[in-house]
């Protein structure tokens, strides 16, 4: 297999020697975010009229904010165009023999192809509810727990093959084998603070990171452009963290995990930040589409996946506060009227409506408002997770 038409490229001449550029990875995640926003920007148009060709628009709650009814229409699933993106992306630009960049790239197809699946009975079913959620947590289950068997032994070895012996050696040992000082769950701001989960810790934690993660991104994707940029800034700052990760000279220098092969992840995280400013070029208010679940969810799983890799999901949680304290209000609403009406026979709510960015319209804010302070914030949270880089 070639290690990457970029660098296969290189190879087409040794007398052309300015190539070898193409060998240097900083220079091909530039290239990879280029060519995911020009793909986006390019096809973005015509996509978004067969969308509304097919009468793919995007069907509206009945008890939504009364301001979002005007929005029922919209051509939804734009997700799609997002990750065509970035899978083209990054199959131009990144070393195929890359592990980790195929683990993120399967487990980024296939939330998405829970939330293909979701958005498309919405449409076709006129059915704004779409797949039940059991149904839906069912499947995000299930690919989670696959890549969270396959990272506690990746994360922990250099090659497949010495994933596979590691995963013989614990077999063998009764499900006791020790795993190494990498696989600890790292705590930022400390210096070497980590604690060893051992393979069911990790495997626990790697599921509930990748599919709360999943999850968060697709409860705050409710407002235009509310949730691509974020995740465009938390994509970016995880992969500063992968390339230093993927460093061994970084990595000791910056008192981090040094995770061989976790450099070449920058060259996904690139793209995914192209694709998602090219999707902002059309999401943003008034949207002209909509990015679905099919978009949320794949991105958010790709975070999760991404921080677990590199070591950093505390980080994670604290660069996308946005997400988290979305997912949180959520939570805290439906918890909160199930005791209520379970104690007084009445529900109340914490919130005048979940997630919090509707509480914040009821308010009276804008959605322009929420959604460039949200921004704002998220900046912020991500200026104090790259400072956890020398902070410690």
């Amino acid at each position: 297999m070639l290690p990457s038409i970029a660098l296969w490229l290189q190879g087409l001449s040794p007398d052309l020697g300015f190539l070898r550029v193409f060998q240097y990875l900083t220079f091909r995640a530039v290239m990879a975010a280029m060519t995911a926003l020009v793909v986006g920007l390019v096809a973005g148009p015509w996509f978004i009229r067969r969308l509304a060709a097919l009468k793919i628009g995007q069907p509206i709650r009945e008890y939504a904010m009364q301001t979002h009814l005007s929005k029922g229409g919209t051509p939804t699933m734009g997700g799609v165009l997002i990750l065509f993106a970035i899978a083209l992306s990054t199959l131009l630009w990144f070393n195929w023999s890359n592990r980790f960049v195929w683990i993120v790239l399967l487990v980024t197809l296939g939330f998405g192809a829970i939330g293909w699946a979701d958005d498309w009975r919405k449409v076709v079913h006129k059915n704004p509810e779409g797949m039940p959620s059991r149904e839906k947590y069912f499947w995000q289950s299930v690919i989670g727990l696959i890549a969270a068997f396959y990272l506690v032994f990746a994360v922990s070895e250099t090659s497949n093959a010495r994933v596979f012996e590691l995963f013989i050696a614990w077999v063998k040992s009764g499900f006791t084998v020790d795993l190494p000082p990498q696989s600890g769950f790292l705590v930022p701001f400390f210096k070497e603070v980590s604690y060893p989960l051992g393979v069911a810790g990790f495997v626990i934690l790697t599921y509930l990171v990748i599919v709360g993660a999943s999850n968060a991104v697709n409860l705050t994707d409710g407002l235009d452009g509310l949730a691509i940029m974020p995740v465009v800034m938390v994509g970016s700052a995880l992969g500063v963290f992968a390339y230093a990760t993927g460093n061994a000279v970084f990595a000791r220098y910056l008192l981090l995990p040094h995770i061989p092969g976790a450099g070449e992840l920058l060259i996904f995280c690139a793209a995914m930040a192209g694709a998602g400013l090219a999707f902002l070029w059309f999401n943003t208010h008034p949207a002209q589409v909509f990015m679905g679940d099919v978009g949320a969810l794949a991105l958010g799983g790709a975070l999760g996946t991404i921080a677990v890799i590199v070591r950093q999901e505390i980080l994670l949680a604290i660069m996308g506060g946005i997400f988290v304290v979305e997912a949180l209000s959520v939570m805290l609403q439906v918890s909160y009227f199930k005791y209520t009406k379970k104690r007084y026979g009445e529900g109340r709510r914490l919130f005048q409506m979940a997630p919090l960015h509707h509480h914040f319209e009821k308010k009276g804010w804008k959605e322009t408002q929420v959604v460039v302070r949200f921004w704002i914030i998220t900046m912020l949270l991500c200026l104090v997770g790259l400072s956890t880089l020398k902070l410690r």
